[in-house]
């Protein structure tokens, strides 16, 4: 029942926990992203204090911690980060606990990480991993080994392999559900660069964003809606997906730029919603947008 708790308890809930493990010796477990977050906690089950920097409904690009909270992550016995460039607000914090010589675990490059193709991020390598169910089998077998070899006294094997069949399932869930698509409508724009895992694993083709990027703190100038509206609207595409977390307001500019009808679609793309959302869980997250993609643009 705890593990299952973890997933949803209030960020500030979390840091309480951490800072009464300090005292009762359980060791903790820092996590950064709450994607990553929910997947450690599964496996690591009540074994350890895991403590999730991001809350529900964080955009990991503009994250920041409060100085208390970085202070925390100090007494942190193994750092788990998305890595590649996500966690732009709180590299300092990262830093510092690699100066202090705190074990750091990285996501991102261990899951074969693929380069954005166009707009402002063209070139850099993509963070957004987590949209590729089979990359994140890695990211388990990554976490379980960090695990196994800095934190005494916690068995993950068991739990990792269990959540590991849980992965497989959701991967054949999502292409099952993805084949339905006929290919021509198989065209993803979103709000900024996000889906490039989804689409290599699941063969779509990603037509542009409405932010030409990889990350959230750039904006688009009136030429590149302009540009992407001309796009959309040879593309014949009619669904925009958008985060949940982010104001669509110029995904509707653009739509309406293009003249044409377009749907406006809600995502959890970035992070995990709270406890009464469609998405309280990593893989409760991976099938509602699923089931959103599919239904949108069949």
């Amino acid at each position: 029942m705890k593990k299952v708790m973890l997933l949803v308890l209030p960020a500030l809930l979390m840091l309480t926990a951490c800072a009464e493990s300090e005292t009762s010796g359980a060791p903790t477990i820092v996590v950064t992203t709450n994607i990553l977050g929910d997947i450690t906690s599964n496996i690591v089950g009540d074994q350890a204090e895991v403590m999730v920097l991001m809350p529900p409904n964080s955009d990991p690009h503009s994250f920041e911690i409060s100085a208390s909270d970085a202070a925390r992550v100090s007494s942190a016995d193994l750092l788990i980060a998305n890595g590649l460039g996500l966690e732009e607000g709180i590299v300092s914090t990262m830093d510092a606990a690699r100066a202090e010589g705190i074990p750091i675990v990285e996501a991102g490059p261990a899951a074969d990480p693929i380069s954005y193709v166009s707009g402002q991020s063209s070139g850099a390598q993509d963070p957004h991993i987590w949209t590729d169910a089979e990359r994140m089998r890695d990211v388990v077998a990554l976490i379980r080994d960090a695990i196994t070899t800095n934190v005494d006294g916690v068995d993950v094997a068991s739990a990792a392999a269990e959540y590991d069949s849980r992965l497989v399932e959701l991967d054949a869930r999502m292409a099952e559900q993805f084949d339905a698509i006929v290919p021509e409508k198989r065209k993803l724009v979103t709000n900024h660069h996000v889906f490039g895992y989804l689409a290599d694993r699941y063969d779509f083709e990603v037509v542009g964003a409405v932010i030409p990027s990889g990350t959230t703190l750039a904006s688009p100038s009136a030429s590149d809606l302009s540009e992407l509206a001309d796009t959309v609207r040879k593309a014949g595409v009619r669904t925009i997906f958008v985060d949940t977390s982010q104001p669509d307001r110029l995904a509707h500019v653009m739509a309406s730029e293009a003249g044409v009808q377009i749907n406006v679609v809600s995502l959890f793309t970035e992070s995990l919603g709270d406890e009464n959302s469609e998405a309280p869980t990593y893989l409760d997250m991976m099938k509602f947008n699923t089931a959103a993609i599919a239904s949108g643009l069949a």
